[in-house]
């Protein structure tokens, strides 16, 4: 088997489920989160774009219905014994062998959780779930369920972090070495992109971000490429990866003579990461950290150029966001707690003059003082 933990730690996992399900008196719940699926067992695959799901009852009996491409991958990488497919056919309702195979795991009266919020399960799904399971049993949103586990890192998790940190270093390193007036975004992109792999690392669960000129102002990828002016600005954001584990970066590099605006963007993003780590710790909720950022960026008149959310939790994740469902922004109330890794993350976007600055980095919570992954300081980059 491919496994990236020992099977006790697989064991205490479960036990923290099923624990969290007593709590929530369910009988069962339905994982349709890969996250949670690789996280409770191993299974690693990316075929949660069709139908699968991983069955998980209080006492801790563990049964997955998938397709018969992932039947050996299943196997392979995970803990799992119990592996059932459904056949891929002309109007096909994997639902409908769902609910045979509840039946036989004397599952019918129960009350069972769904993880509905994921990118493993489509509305289509959803509807068809909801409709043979309507009569079945009483069936309760339990979307969060695992992804809260997830949020405190074992000790084994946070050796793959801290790797996973190691290699986004390594990206920015390929990145600086080649940013200059006439350099290609492809070769930059290719370069930091081939570090991670070139580490031993994984492709990210989604992808790198890369913007020069005015795309500098974007916070999401698109396609297409171009080069460097004399005087340019260029906005990155990456995330190294080890099994699946996400350590994600972000900075703006100026290029050339820097604007009086970058220079003053720049202090706003250091004064306000600074700022939000000191309330990035126990006793402090995630809602904190969004206020000190908001209070910060709008005392120096950023409100229109800074964002909703500033950062979220990361872990093992899968296509297409590296993003965890936590995030830092208003009222958010989840508690900070010793060893998460969570991204921090300042990003103006200034329209109005055109000009962009961004700093983000990954942090593991400690008792105190939150403890920053990356090698590198946050200085103002100009080449």
């Amino acid at each position: 088997m491919a496994l990236h933990f020992e099977k006790t730690e697989f064991a205490n996992r479960l036990i923290r489920l099923t624990d969290g399900m007593k709590e929530d008196k369910l009988d069962a719940v339905l994982l349709f989160a890969q996250e949670s699926m690789y996280w409770l067992t191993g299974y690693d695959t990316f075929g949660y774009c069709f139908f699968q799901t991983l069955v998980v009852k209080a006492d801790g009996t563990m049964a997955l219905l998938t397709r018969s491409a992932d039947l050996r991958q299943a196997r392979h990488t995970s803990i799992l014994d119990n592996i059932q497919v459904w056949v891929d056919r002309v109007n096909a309702d994997p639902t409908v062998d769902l609910k045979n195979m509840l039946v036989e795991m004397d599952l019918l009266g129960a009350r069972i959780g769904v993880e509905y919020d994921t990118h493993g399960m489509t509305g289509r799904v959803a509807r068809q779930l909801d409709t043979q399971l309507a009569s079945f049993g009483q069936i309760i949103d339990a979307s969060y369920l695992v992804s809260r586990l997830r949020l405190v890192k074992s000790n084994a998790e946070i050796v793959y972090v801290e790797k996973a940190a190691a290699l986004a270093d390594d990206a920015l390193d390929a990145a600086l070495a080649l940013t200059k007036p006439g350099a290609d975004e492809a070769e930059i992109l290719a370069a930091m992109q081939g570090a991670v792999l070139a580490g031993g690392g994984d492709y990210a669960a989604n992808e790198f971000i890369i913007g020069s000129a005015q795309d500098a102002l974007l916070c999401r990828y698109k396609a297409g490429r171009r080069k460097l002016d004399a005087n340019d600005q260029l906005t990155l954001e990456w995330a190294g990866v080890y099994a699946h584990y996400h350590a994600a970066m972000m900075r703006t590099i100026v290029i050339g003579e820097p604007s009086y605006r970058h220079r003053e963007l720049y202090n706003a993003c250091l004064e306000t990461m600074q700022a939000a780590e000191t309330v990035l710790t126990p006793g402090k909720v995630f809602g904190d950290v969004f206020d000190m950022h908001a209070k910060i960026m709008d005392e120096r008149g950023l409100a229109r150029h800074r964002l909703n959310a500033c950062g979220y939790s990361l872990g093992a994740r899968f296509s297409p966001s590296w993003m965890e469902h936590q995030m830092f922004h208003v009222g958010n109330p989840q508690p900070i707690e010793p060893g998460m890794s969570l991204f921090l993350h300042m990003i103006i976007m200034d329209s109005d003059s055109g000009a962009a600055m961004t700093l983000g980095q990954t942090y593991v919570t400690t008792d105190a003082a939150p403890r920053a992954l990356s090698r590198h300081p946050l200085d103002f980059l100009n080449v």
